[in-house]
């Protein structure tokens, strides 16, 4: 058994993968990091999600953040005075827009919720936490200035050249209980086409897209009801998490079953549904921005190194489908269900609350450091990537069989192309490596660490140094560890 940095384990057969450092390129943009989700808009004003923004900034050098409610009452965007006209105030907008671009961050614009006085049913609230309202408008005529003085404002203020870089996408999964609308696609379309006109109104360089749904819903019949009725869209936009039934996610037409897609190959195979969709309608070359994603959720495997291999797989099969895939959070500062009781609950954040740092935060900033030209490769575990310096950046990873425990795994790669003996160096994330689990239990799993125990935490669980070593008449083996991410450099 060749020597590696992963030792101590009892390794199945060992398996060879073949790459070609000098096969041709292909474009390798990195949709997977460019766009995130976060909770609702009146949670950026918080120093808590500011901080875990900068901090995911830093590694993944993301361009995009999405979040509910910017209409929110909460917000204070509506009010009508004693004579029921409309009154606006976009303070707290512009303090939230303020402080996404302040930190190098442009918004998704999602047009959500109805505040309560414009509803046509002011007790139309969802269960969440924060009891959104999901109704309709009580007056379309009210809606659409409002639109265009939320619009007008944002352009005022930032310059047409800036907000024509934002995305607007209308409402959040209205194909749910996110929109109370009867019918329900028929309402939804019709409040699509008045949001987008007065958008467009104000400026038609503005950016507005749909219909948001959850479960990869709705495409065809939405691009359908755009065209047919000469109504703006510039781009599609749709959910779709890991866990969600086959059935659900690709129709119950398909002849797929729960058993015949695994969890982590579900979402990547909604996106291309909804991309051939797309591609087979009058518009076929709209962007396709997937706003919301994550890997199972189940026993709390969003806190624990699962993710690495779980999101590495979905970035290996959703490349060349979506434009961005919006993993759905950065941060735990999230209050769906209400406020975080302890840090470790299986959110969906890279982050834990106040500021903890999970695995899924390293495992980000591993792939973040892949070329942009990918190398095309027949192994379900590897994604081969070229730098301009002719070094390749390589990510291989252990993702566990459906339905068995995580377990160790021996690999060679045999690689073409570069020097028998060219150095190599080694960075991984697994069970046993930036696993900040670990360090929570060593302090007593604290309900409120204090801050100084979060600091030790993250410092303890900060990426090593890489291992350096050299392949051996061109291979080189590693034992990957249980949940294992590891990114290889190979210098020409």
């Amino acid at each position: 058994m060749a020597t590696s940095v992963f030792t101590g384990f009892k390794v199945q057969a060992q398996e060879q993968i073949q790459i070609d450092a000098t096969a041709p390129t292909t474009p390798f943009p990195h949709f997977w990091e460019q766009m995130f989700g976060s909770g609702r808009a009146i949670l950026s004003l918080r120093e808590s999600y500011r901080d875990d923004l900068v901090a995911v900034k830093q590694v993944t050098d993301f361009r995009y953040v999405r979040f509910h409610a910017i209409l929110h009452d909460e917000v204070g965007v509506y009010n009508e005075d004693e004579h029921g006209n409309p009154v606006y105030n976009f303070t707290y907008v512009n303090q939230i827009y303020d402080g996404l671009l302040k930190n190098g961050v442009k918004p998704v614009v999602e047009i959500s919720f109805m505040p309560k006085k414009l509803a046509f049913n002011p007790d139309a609230l969802h269960p969440f936490w924060y009891k959104q309202n999901v109704s309709p408008p009580k007056s379309m005529e009210r809606w659409d200035d409002l639109m265009k003085a939320f619009a007008q404002n944002l352009v005022d203020r930032y310059g047409i050249d800036e907000v024509s870089t934002w995305y607007f996408e209308v409402w959040n999964e209205p194909n749910i209980d996110f929109w109370g609308g009867i019918p329900r696609q028929e309402s939804y379309f019709d409040l699509y086409a008045h949001t987008a006109r007065a958008l467009k109104a104000v400026d038609p360089r503005l950016r507005v897209g749909g219909p948001a749904t959850a479960a990869a819903a709705w495409i065809p019949d939405f691009l359908k009801y755009t065209a047919e009725n000469h109504v703006p869209v510039d781009f599609v936009s749709s959910h779709g998490y890991d866990d969600e039934p086959v059935e659900r996610l690709l129709g119950k037409d398909q002849p797929l079953r729960d058993k015949d897609v695994r969890e982590e190959d579900r979402t990547c195979a909604a996106a291309t549904k909804v991309r051939h969709q797309i591609d087979a309608s009058a518009m076929p070359h709209l962007p396709l921005l997937w706003t919301e994603w994550n890997v199972p959720g189940q026993d709390q495997l969003r806190d624990t190194a699962y993710v690495g291999p779980a999101l590495a797989e979905a970035v290996r099969t959703c490349d060349g489908v979506t434009d961005y895939l919006s993993f759905w959070t950065f941060s735990d500062v999230f209050e769906e269900g209400g406020p975080a009781t302890k840090p470790f609950e299986g959110q969906f954040g890279l982050r834990a609350a106040g500021g903890i740092n999970k695995p899924s935060f390293y495992d980000f900033a591993l792939l973040h450091k892949l070329g942009t030209q990918r190398i095309a490769n027949p192994s379900q575990d590897v994604i081969v990537t070229k730098l301009a310096n002719g070094s390749l950046e390589i990510a291989v990873w252990n993702l566990p069989d459906p339905g068995k425990a995580p377990q160790p795994r021996q690999i060679t790669l045999a690689i073409q192309g570069v020097k028998k003996n060219a150095q190599v160096s080694i960075a991984q994330v697994d069970d046993e490596h930036s696993n900040t689990l670990n360090s929570y239990a060593k302090l007593g799993s604290p309900r409120y660490p204090k801050p100084a125990q979060v600091e030790q935490m993250n410092r303890e669980t900060a990426l090593t140094p890489p291992e350096h070593r050299s392949l051996t008449n061109g291979s080189l083996s590693l034992e990957l560890g249980k949940n294992a991410l590891v990114l290889i450099e190979v210098r020409p």
